[in-house]
This record gives structure tokens, sequence and C-alpha cells, in this order.
């Protein structure tokens, strides 16, 4: 009787020190989570401040993070000092055709690996991944080459065109989302007459919109970051896009750092819109990716 009564006795006193220790563990989680927070967005908090400071202050040591005289001249000078509507329209255009490009290209390959029964469809489908393996370094020349025998050079043909043709990762993100919608949904649209396209448009894209939507947002930071595709296509100042124009506030002898913060502020707003904007969809289209198959 003694001994039942010490057990009983026991166990409030083990879910005391267990909810306890729960209670510590996420203390120390969110403690974690919020130094790294802070670490990850102080770089940002510094760039926007750097973006109020004039120019003097911009450079002064020791340095601050809120400027002492805020100055909102810097974005002004922005547009002064280059072009930056017609870059950010040069972006808009290579990033809006980009995506769209990419959205149709990667959901009918995507459609076709994960539904479509055919000879040699895993064959071709590790084919495709083993490219993702492939430096794009090693392709560069050759396709500067045929792009330059095209005649696309210093046009945007050559930053859009490629999305048509697909992308290895996002083909294989949207593959493994097709895969997890029920196989019933594709034979009842089968026996009420409807097509394969039907069934792509009508009931697959349907019912995958955040895996879209995650592949159009990638695809857009990719697009809207992108460096290394300008400066190798385009020649041409007024065809530049913000990524090479942030370049020009930086001179031979003088960099004007209170204007390029300025314009990189401004490059970053559209990025920081969308993901607050789509992190709903982004967040559950890489959550339910590669639950099946």
């Amino acid at each position: 009787m003694e001994l039942a009564e010490a057990r009983v006795e026991t166990k409030p006193v083990k879910m005391r020190s267990m909810k306890r220790g729960k209670r510590i563990e996420r203390i120390v989680i969110y403690a974690l989570l919020i130094i790294l927070s802070i670490v990850f967005i102080f770089p940002f908090f510094w760039l926007v401040g750097t973006s109020l400071k004039p120019e003097s202050e911009a450079m002064a040591f020791p340095p601050s993070l809120l400027p002492k005289k805020w100055d909102w001249a810097n974005y002004k000078e922005v547009f002064e000092i280059v072009p930056f509507a017609k870059y950010y329209i040069n972006s808009l255009i290579v990033t809006v055709g980009g995506v769209i490009g990419t959205v149709i290209s990667c959901t009918i390959v995507a459609y076709g690996f994960a539904r479509i029964k055919g000879k040699g469809r895993d064959f071709w489908f590790a084919v495709l991944l083993a490219t993702m393996m492939l430096p794009p370094q090693v392709t560069m020349i050759p396709v500067y080459m045929i792009f330059s025998k095209l005649g696309w050079i210093n046009t945007f043909l050559p930053l859009i065109v490629p999305s048509f043709f697909g992308n290895a990762y996002y083909i294989f993100l949207l593959r493994q989302f097709f895969k997890t919608i029920p196989r019933e949904l594709e034979e009842s649209a089968y026996l009420d007459g409807c097509g394969t396209f039907g069934i792509f448009w009508r009931i697959i894209i349907p019912l995958s919109i955040p895996s879209v939507i995650t592949v159009a947002l990638l695809s857009f930071m990719g697009y809207w970051n992108d460096f290394l595709g300008p400066l190798i296509y385009l020649n041409d100042e007024s065809k530049y896009t913000l990524a090479l124009g942030i370049l020009q506030f930086k001179g031979a002898l003088i960099v004007s750092w209170g204007p390029m913060m300025a314009a990189s502020v401004l490059v970053l707003l559209p990025l920081i819109i969308l993901f607050f904007v789509g992190q709903k969809y982004f967040i559950s289209g890489i959550a339910t990716t590669g639950v099946k198959g």
C-alpha cells in the first residue's frame, strides 16, 4: 500500500519536471531563433540606414546603424545619376518573360514525368536530373556562340527564351508535388471524357497552385537578381538590368555609397513584397513537395 502511494506521489513530480524541461527547451530554441533573426536581418537594417545617410556620414568612423540626419536625397539622386527607371523596366521585362516561360515549360514537362507512362520515362528523368550536376561555366561559351549566330546578342532574347525549355530543379520540384495528387481524380476525369491536357489544366494545375507559385517565386528571384546573364549578353547601357545598373554608381575613383544603398533598397523592394504576399503558398509548396514518390 505504501509503495503504491509512493508511486502516485512521484507521478506529479515527474510530470512537473518534464514540463519544466520542455519549457526550458522552448526558451532556448526561441532565444536561438531570435539571435539568428537579428544576425540575418542586421545587413538589411544597415543597408536601409546607410541609404538615408549623407555621404559624409555614410563613411564616418565609428559607423552608426541609424543616421543622425535623415537624408532622403539619396533616393532622388538614384534617378538622376543613372536612368534607373529604364533599368527597372528592363528587369521587369526579363523577369516577367522568364517567369512565364519557366512556369509553362516546367509544369508541362513535370506533368509528363509524373502522370504519363511511357517507355524510358524514368531513364530520361534521370538524365534530366544529371544536368543539374553540369556547371553552367561548361556550357557558357557554346551557348554564347549559338546566340551569336542567331543574332541575339545585345537583346533580351538570350535571357528569356531559354526559360521556355525548362529548368531541371523546378521540373523535379513540380513532379514530386504532382505525384502526391490521387490518381482516382484523374481516372474519374477520363471516365467523364476529359483528355490529357484537360486533366492537366482543370485538375492538376488547380490542385498544385502552392507548388506553381513556389516555382514562380523562386524563378522571379533568380531572374531579378541575375547578374552574369545580362553581363554576357547586353552591351548597350540602355538595355542594362538593375543588377548591372547598380554598378554605374561606382566610378573609377569615387563610389556614391548613399545612392548605391538607396538603389539596392529599391531593388530589394519587389522581392520583399512578393515574399510577404506569397509566403503562405511558398511554405505550403515546399512543405508538401516530395511527400510521395
